[in-house]
């Protein structure tokens, strides 16, 4: 495992924690003064150590993913032992998604503790070839140690914009006079939080996409049948809807809210231009000293 790699996503992680753990300070001094600053650093240190154990049990419930075996998916169990063996990773729990969207994330705080959750739809969608190289990039993020950024930004996204709608209810008919907080810093933190939690996704999440793309290659030796699984996720998710908190789709290998008509879209997207991520992978042929095709 690329040692930069560690480094780097560990002082991510960090400054995402620090960086939650304050903002709720903030919006507790707004919305009361030091009570509910003390409140708000509370519940970001109660956010913080529950998102670093249980993001991925968060993640795994949010998208409805249930556990598969071995009996139920035997040529799902060999790719995923396949690739975990070359990528020198231990072999990650497995779930199904039943969504017809071809797609796929990974999800946990390290290897040890990772699980991959592929949907009915990409099964059914994409060739041996295709679900190899998207498992590939699921595996990529893994070694990574990157699926830990993704899955704790996912769970703090998720839970601001529940304490977003909170506000916004506290706000305008909680408590007398004296204990209601501002309403106008209510309606602020309501509006501007979920948004600061999606730039936040957005920073995060493109650059873990394009270094998964190239760590699937390389551990195909191909990175053909990822462009191609791209292409026809891409294509798919914009014609299937999927039913996705919006606060999970960063963890997934395409945006599954493609298909919602959304002003300003690729401004918001937590994902990099697919034609970009195709465009890369394709270049990386020219500088593969060998390519092995998949099966």
């Amino acid at each position: 495992m690329n040692r930069t790699f560690m480094i780097r996503n560990t002082l991510k992680t960090t400054v995402l924690l620090a960086s939650i753990g304050g903002l709720l300070v903030a919006a507790g001094a707004l919305f009361g003064g030091r009570t509910w600053a003390v409140a708000g650093l509370i519940a970001g240190i109660a956010m913080c150590v529950g998102s670093y154990w249980f993001s991925d049990r968060i993640a795994i419930a949010s998208s409805g993913a249930v556990p598969v075996s071995e009996a139920q998916a035997p040529q799902l169990y060999a790719i995923v032992r396949e690739l975990a063996a070359r990528a020198g990773t231990p072999m990650p729990r497995i779930y199904l998604i039943p969504e017809e969207q071809p797609n796929a994330f990974a999800t946990g705080r390290n290897p040890e503790h990772a699980a991959v959750a592929v949907t009915t739809g990409l099964l059914d969608l994409c060739d041996y070839a295709e679900v190899r190289g998207v498992l590939a990039h699921e595996l990529s993020h893994v070694n990574h140690r990157d699926i830990l950024i993704g899955s704790i930004a996912a769970a703090i996204a998720t839970a601001i914009s529940f304490l977003a709608n909170m506000a916004m209810w506290f706000g305008a008919f909680g408590g007398d006079d004296e204990e209601r907080p501002n309403p106008v810093a209510a309606l602020l933190f309501a509006l501007l939080a979920p948004l600061a939690a999606t730039v936040l996704q957005m920073a995060l999440s493109r650059s873990r996409e394009y270094e998964a793309d190239r760590g699937g290659a390389e551990l195909l030796g191909d990175p053909e049948p990822l462009a191609r699984a791209l292409a026809k996720l891409d294509a798919y998710s914009r014609r299937i809807p999927a039913h996705v908190n919006p606060a999970q789709a960063s963890l997934y290998i395409v945006n599954p809210l493609n298909g919602r008509k959304v002003s300003f879209a690729n401004l918001f997207s937590t994902h990099p231009p697919i034609e970009d991520r195709i465009a890369r992978l394709r270049a990386l042929r020219h500088s593969m000293p060998s390519v092995t095709r998949g099966r």
